[in-house]
Order: structure tokens, then C-alpha cells, then sequence
């Protein structure tokens, strides 16, 4: 993953309303949640959540999938887990951050 879309990422989760989102999505797994769904359970008016997914799905945070009338949209993991695998590379000084050894270093 490069540095352009590593920024691109942290850049549309550094908003609240995003990143609140995001996290419920994260939450609902495979399965999903349709946009009423999400503006429901977070308390979003329609159109300012239309404007947030759409900023996610630019970062490749959400992927979005028709069934029937519905849109539903979904985490995607393989994004969030690249994020994650490119902050932590270097964690610990490169000792496994799940050994004793690391758990006990002040990083």
C-alpha cells in the first residue's frame, strides 16, 4: 500500500460522522447494513450520510452491492486490514508484538 492511499484512508476516517459509520459497518460484518440502516442506528439524516459513504467507497473503505432495491454496504476488510499491516510493520522495533518480550518494552 502507498503513501498517497494510506493518506487518502486516514484522511476520510479523520471525521467523525465517517469514522462512526465505518465502525458500525465494521460491526455488521458480511451481512451489511443498507443506508437507512446506518442513519438509523447513528442518527444521520439521509443526505449527509449519502455524502459520507460515498467518501468512504472514494477511499475504498466501503464497497456497496444492489439486492433487490436495496443498496448494501459493507466494510472492507481487505482495505482496513492493509491499513492496519502498514501502520504496525515496524511495531515494536520488529520483535512480534504478541511475544512477552514486546508486551514488555515501552513502544
Amino acid at each position: 500500500m502507498n503513501e498517497a492511499l494510506i493518506v487518502k484512508i486516514l484522511a476520510a476516517l479523520a471525521q467523525e460522522v465517517r469514522l462512526r459509520v465505518f465502525r458500525a459497518l465494521v460491526v455488521a460484518g458480511q451481512e451489511g447494513l443498507t443506508p437507512g440502516a446506518i442513519a438509523e442506528q447513528l442518527g444521520i439524516a439521509p443526505n449527509t450520510l449519502s455524502f459520507h459513504l460515498k467518501e468512504l467507497a472514494h477511499a475504498n473503505l466501503v464497497s456497496q452491492e444492489r439486492q433487490g432495491r436495496n443498496l448494501v454496504y459493507r466494510a472492507s476488510y481487505d482495505t482496513m486490514n492493509s491499513l492496519l499491516a502498514y501502520m504496525t510493520e515496524n511495531c515494536c522495533q520488529g520483535v512480534p508484538c504478541l511475544t512477552e518480550q514486546a508486551t514488555s518494552c515501552d513502544c
